[in-house]
């Protein structure tokens, strides 16, 4: 690295963050240019501990298999010639010779001409014996002797000695990775012991005063420690060894002793959080003073994913993830699996894909490579790929997206309707029975409860009941679920059903204004009081919601032309609405009971609204629509949705309209 590029990021109390933003494939050359991109070395393993590993020798066999000729049946060891002409109508008689030969019994005695000698399938071919007939084309024929009723040929039911496997034929090659089935090929070779790759020991290390283990209480601004498991269980998916160290606190000294001792220990470092820039990140600093050459790369031109850190200490691959769950699986993909693939033996990787079609325009910062998660959902046309914003912190999306797309740097964006290649993160994806797409509620997980035990999936996309309207309305999807009062006749859902689309009446649920319990503001007051009184004070913060959901065109209804404090403050979910107010950062906004329940909230009823779902007549005989509404009038879904809050539809109202 250039002494410009170094004195780049210096200024600001000597901070070094973000020397040179590099492209993804500069930073991918750097980075590779310091490593021998090869196995760090081989050991020998046992047979039962071989399964998943790789061979680092092509393994030849050493004997014959099977070792000898043997019987592919149960019947008589004979000479075929004795029996060339033999049928039912004109049985041939043999001789039985005096012994039996079983699996594992070496034969005695000769099979001489016009004999025949018992045999078990698997037992080794008597001297002389050059068919086996089976049993079952033989007849008894007094005491020592048997009819053959059907003709044989020399080499008939017989398993040659080598016939499967001759001596010095490749069992497996060097590089294969052994399954139960190579495991199979090698026992019956007689092989104990199997020459393999050794498994690359990668650190896990965990930068952060705010990280929390799981299993240990969360105190008040920390979150749990996802990334370290999330690591591992990647590192172990690309063929190495996860060593974890655990979480390190914001300690330059204590950083830097945990950093040497992993790499004296293991031979790659992976450490996630500490590249953004913020005076509190020490990772940079220390990992650029461990080994020669240092820091390679720090700052790419990726989205998620641009405060990635690059880094190698006399060989050895020092990687800074960014902190962010789905910042740091990207850039582990896309930069760490291809070194540490060939840092193990493994084969690179050959990632599935599937054409699909953008539904909406997907927006994108143009400079920057950018993955974008989809969920794929089944159209009237092929695959739909809806792009799951849940930002780079979520965990959540990863186990919501089927897979992703990529968007070109020199592009800001990718058109509605434009076809694109989606990377699968399963090879062997399943489209969802259903795709579900709209406002989002608790009580549909009681509805898809019932369904997944009937063996019908789903795919849940909370776009809110306008999107999902209009998703459904350009059979996207075949079921959206909304909540949407007409202003003009105050009646829920029905007046937005139009041609093309079917309703179905799902429950209902109170909506209200949530607040801290105690607060003489809304405390004994109704919620028209309260919101007259929130909107009087100007220090009094409010939570919204997002734009096209049915509780944000409620809020609207009820607050006017007003803008209070926090109006703009616009949270995806009912849930995150009661955070908000749980954790004093706004002192009301609208949430249904349940939530308000769930968090300890005060709770002042506005009005029961309707949620329904709207379904495309060309989906409503679909098996898997059939179903979901099937669901609707059952006895226990309905004292689900009852035991948390809601009320179902009254008797009869879950048919289609």
């Amino acid at each position: 690295m250039s002494q410009s590029e170094k004195r780049a990021g210096s200024a600001s109390g000597g901070q070094e963050q973000f020397l040179t933003v590099l492209s993804r494939e500069e930073a991918t050359r750097r980075f590779r240019a310091h490593l021998s991109m090869r196995p760090v070395g081989d050991e020998a393993v046992s047979l039962a501990e071989s399964l998943g590993r790789v061979l680092s020798q092509t393994l030849r066999a050493p004997i014959d298999v099977p070792p000898f000729d043997r019987s592919l049946v149960d019947g008589f060891a004979l000479r075929g010639a004795d029996v060339a002409t033999a049928s039912d109508s004109a049985p041939l008689r043999l001789a039985l010779n005096a012994e039996t030969i079983a699996c594992g019994t070496a034969p005695r005695l000769e099979v001489a001409a016009g004999t025949a000698t018992p045999i078990a399938t698997g037992g080794p071919l008597p001297r002389g014996a050059d068919a086996v007939c089976m049993i079952e084309q033989t007849d008894p024929d007094g005491p020592g002797h048997i009819l053959v009723r059907r003709g044989l040929a020399p080499g008939q039911n017989i398993g040659f000695a080598g016939g499967d496997l001759a001596q010095g034929e490749t069992l497996l090659r060097r590089g294969g990775r052994i399954g139960s089935r190579e495991i199979g090929m090698l026992a019956a070779c007689g092989l104990a012991v199997v020459p393999v790759y050794r498994r690359p020991r990668v650190a896990i290390v965990s930068t952060g005063d705010e990280l929390v283990q799981p299993g240990d209480p969360l105190r008040p601004a920390a979150i749990y420690d996802s990334n370290a498991p999330i690591i591992g269980a990647a590192v172990r998916e690309n063929g190495g060894e996860a060593v974890f160290l655990g979480a390190i606190p914001d300690d330059e000294t204590a950083l830097e002793a945990s950093l040497k001792e992993a790499l004296a220990s293991c031979d790659m470092v992976i450490l996630s959080g500490g590249t953004s820039k913020s005076a509190g990140d020490l990772t940079y600093r220390v990992v650029s003073r461990l080994g020669r050459p240092g820091v390679v790369a720090h700052g790419v031109a990726l989205k998620p994913g641009k405060p990635l850190c690059l880094a190698v200490a006399d060989g050895k691959p020092v990687v800074i993830l960014p902190g962010f769950p789905t910042s740091a699986m990207f850039t582990f993909h896309d930069f760490v699996a291809p070194v540490l693939r060939a840092m193990s033996g493994v084969a690179a990787r050959r990632d599935a894909s599937v054409a699909a079609v953008t539904p909406v325009r997907i927006l994108s910062d143009l400079g920057r490579t950018e993955f974008v998660m989809v969920a794929l959902t089944q159209g009237d046309h092929g695959l739909n790929a809806f792009a799951l914003a849940k930002g780079s912190g979520s965990i959540s999306a990863f186990a919501q997206a089927d897979g992703f797309l990529t968007i070109d740097a020199l592009a800001d964006h990718l058109a509605e309707g434009a076809r694109v290649d989606v990377t699968l993160f399963d090879p062997e994806l399943k489209v969802p029975d259903l795709a579900i797409m709209g406002s989002h509620c608790v009580g549909l997980e009681i509805v898809l409860d019932a369904l997944a035990e009937a063996g019908i999936s789903a795919r849940t996309v909370a776009i809110g009941s306008l999107g999902g309207l209009a998703a459904a309305k350009r059979g996207e999807c075949d079921i959206a679920p909304i909540h949407l009062m007409d202003p003009e006749t105050q009646v829920y859902n029905k007046p937005y059903i139009g041609a093309g689309l079917t309703l179905v009446e799902g429950w209902r649920r109170m909506q209200g204004l949530v607040y801290p319990p105690g607060d003489a503001r809304f405390e004994g007051r109704s919620a028209q009081e309260a919101i007259a009184a929130a909107l009087a004070d100007p220090n009094c913060h409010m939570v919204n919601r997002n734009q096209g959901a049915g509780t944000r065109i409620m809020i609207d209804r009820l607050i006017g032309a007003a803008r209070p404090l926090g109006y703009w403050n616009q949270p995806k979910s009912h849930n995150a609405v009661a955070a908000a107010v749980a954790q004093g950062r706004a002192d009301w906004g609208v949430a249904i009971e349940p939530v308000a329940r769930a968090y300890g909230l005060g709770f002042l009823p506005i009005g029961e609204e309707h949620y329904d779902f709207a379904i495309p007549q060309s989906r409503r005989d679909a098996p898997a629509v059939r179903a979901f509404v099937e669901a609707l009038a059952r006895d226990d879904v309905a004292a689900g949705l009852r035991a948390i809050g809601f009320v179902p539809a009254r008797e009869g109202s879950t048919a289609c309209a």
